[in-house]
């Protein structure tokens, strides 16, 4: 199965479906069935489904039962091989069945106009059925099916009664009495025999058949009944050569419509599926939703059919102003079962199914779903966990593009988070740029920050109840949202100065980094067809950097250049500006520069910035200095040239 799928656990589907099927055409069908990526193909699967419930509405018992797969049987038949009476009496059950549900499909004209038509490419063989069943009886030919096979089965029966009368009459004798080890008749190699003891092999005239592995006991045909039992042996082979016209006349006649009846199999098939696709809608309160072809996804309170009806509803929306949402919140917050349950029910959509949403929902039909979720660790490749994700997203990107739907859950993870962040945003553009609708979750804060400054990407995040420490599972597009680690150690009792500490260490990395990434967002970059396109505007108005007061500390951009520098000395009276840039200062005009980040964003509160402008060596000679430290002028002298 694709691996997309298996992540979604669509293979679970399809298996739960199988639990409404009536035979094993039923099962055998689900088993090849697929996502369609043609629009017009899933419409008239899922409206088949739709009429299926109709008609369940209506008459909940389907004639199904009873159904068999003689697809094996046929397929021997074509080769010119003899069906036994087994295997007529599948053939006939499952004839049975296609008239019957033939004739059911008659009086749903109106309520499933197209499933009902499918009735017409059934062709009923009752012929063939009241052959079978006037031939065949049990498990074998029925003494009915031929005056010839009638005569010979009276005459063995008659034979046979002769045997037994004998063999018991010499079982009962006393004259051979104490020669007899075992007082009853066997049969060995096809001949009926008395066991008698083998000291007294001569004493009972017959032949020798057989005898025990000790030696002690011989099997004897009396000799009295040797003529009637090789007569009994002509009576069976004409037995069994009767047996054996009527079988070949019998099979030969079905192969004459072999064309017809694996056209049956293939509607019946089909029946047994669609009626399956309906019972399974109404377990999970499936409903037909409106589909399109222009990447736009809206769910509302859809959800996850493998959870039941006590799953916690889903709301979502994307492909229309934005195309990748990043969705944040707490750990078992709900962010991947979100990301699985939009994946599957779209798998479901494109499979003919029903899903649990509400009617309004609408669901885009997609070329491809690429999915990466869950451990991507592989012992065999020797591939650590970040490894195998990005192993498996690069695969991803390579095949991204308009019409693709891509789940990535806790994108970046695995590594240095700074790194991890930085490659996730890049990741997350790379693949906007390509056209995809991208669903990620993520916990990095730079992740949320990157999608909150660009057009065509938007913030999601999983609820969390502070009242109670718990996630609500319920997903809300439009803002970021927390980890909550601080906030629930604070809660269970954590020291204060230690939340504190961690909450300085969080506000002097908040935005580092972010900002590396400029990307020029633009139609013309996306690989999006034309006809999709549609106009981006950035959610933030443009800050006018010219009236921005430049400080010490603060990173800024050289505009024609793009370098980046720190601020060491503000604006002179002519508006030039002191910048460290690659650890050499350089005067530059105001103009000339753009705020990159602010120092409250680069710092710890109370950072000495003099740090980033005063060598190592020249601050602990001052330091020195003023405490006395050093000796005599010489060594001033030599710390200087130092």
């Amino acid at each position: 199965m694709n691996k997309s799928f298996e992540a979604l656990e669509y293979g679970k589907i399809k298996e739960r479906l199988k639990e409404f099927t009536a035979s094993d055409l039923g099962k055998k069908r689900i088993e090849k069935l697929v996502p369609s990526t043609d629009i017009k193909v899933i419409t008239n699967t899922i409206n088949q489904t739709s009429e299926a419930k109709n008609i369940l509405k209506k008459s909940p018992h389907i004639p199904l039962h009873g159904l068999h797969d003689i697809k094996e049987l046929i397929s021997k038949v074509e080769k010119g091989g003899i069906l036994y009476p087994n295997d007529l009496a599948k053939i006939a059950s499952f004839l049975r069945g296609c008239r019957k549900m033939k004739k059911f499909m008659n009086n749903h004209d109106y309520t499933a106009p197209t499933l009902s038509s499918y009735r017409h490419s059934i062709t009923e063989f009752s012929d063939i059925e009241a052959e079978i069943e006037s031939s065949i009886e049990g498990s074998r030919v029925s003494d009915k099916a031929s005056n010839e096979l009638s005569k010979i089965r009276k005459k063995i029966s008659s034979v046979e009664e002769n045997i037994d009368v004998k063999m018991q009459n010499i079982l009962s004798s006393s004259k051979y009495k104490q020669y007899i080890q075992d007082f009853f008749v066997s049969k060995r190699n096809n001949r009926f025999v008395i066991p008698v003891k083998s000291s007294y092999k001569n004493q009972l005239p017959g032949t020798v058949v057989d005898a025990s592995a000790t030696g002690a006991t011989v099997f004897i045909e009396p000799k009295a009944i040797t003529k009637l039992t090789n007569e009994l042996s002509v009576l069976k082979s004409q037995q069994e050569s009767e047996e054996y016209q009527i079988l070949a006349t019998i099979s030969g006649y079905i192969a004459l419509h072999i064309k017809q009846i694996k056209i049956n199999l293939e509607v019946m098939a089909e029946y047994d599926f669609v009626f399956a696709k309906a019972k399974y809608s109404n377990s999970i309160d499936g409903v037909e939703v409106k589909i399109n072809n222009n990447d736009y996804i809206k769910i509302i309170r859809g959800k996850h059919p493998l959870l039941g009806k006590q799953a916690v509803p889903l709301n979502f929306e994307i492909g229309k102003d934005y195309r990748i949402l990043v969705i944040t919140g707490p750990n078992t917050g709900g962010k991947t079962v979100s990301l699985k349950t939009i994946g599957l029910l779209t798998l479901m959509v494109q499979s003919g199914l029903h899903i649990p949403v509400d009617e309004e929902s609408e669901i885009a039909v997609f070329d491809r779903i690429l999915v990466d979720i869950g451990d991507k660790q592989s012992i065999e490749q020797s591939l650590s966990t970040f490894s195998g994700h990005m192993k498996n997203i690069i695969e991803i990107i390579n095949k991204a593009r308009y019409s693709t739907l891509i789940l990535l859950d806790e994108i970046g993870t695995g590594t240095d988070p700074s790194e991890g962040a930085s490659l996730a945003t890049a990741i997350l553009d790379e693949l906007y740029r390509s056209g995809a609708i991208t669903i990620a979750s993520t916990h990095y804060g730079e992740i949320k920050d990157f999608a909150d400054q660009h057009p065509g990407f938007e913030n999601g995040c999983m609820e969390f109840d502070a009242a109670t420490l718990s996630p609500l599972y319920t997903l809300s597009v439009g803002k970021a949202g927390k980890s909550n680690a601080l906030w629930i150690c604070e809660r269970l009792g954590m020291r204060p100065k230690v939340i504190q500490r961690a909450k300085k260490h969080i506000e002097s990395r908040q935005n580092i980094g972010i900002n590396e990434f400029k990307y020029e967002i633009d139609n013309t970059e996306l690989k999006i067809p034309k006809s999709k396109r549609k106009s981006r505007q950035s959610k933030k108005d443009k800050i006018n950097d010219d009236k921005i007061e430049l400080r010490k500390g603060d990173s800024v951009t050289i505009i024609n250049t793009n370098e980046k520098g720190i601020v060491y000395k503000t604006d002179d009276e002519y508006g030039n500006v002191t910048v460290l840039i690659n650890n050499q200062f350089n005067t530059i005009h105001r103009k000339r520069l753009k705020l990159h980040t602010k120092r409250e964003y680069l710092y710890p509160l109370g950072y000495d910035l003099d740090t980033i402008f005063i060598p190592y060596k020249k601050r602990k000679l001052e330091h020195d200095l003023k405490r006395g430290a050093v000796k005599n002028v010489e060594e001033f002298k030599e710390r200087i040239e130092d």
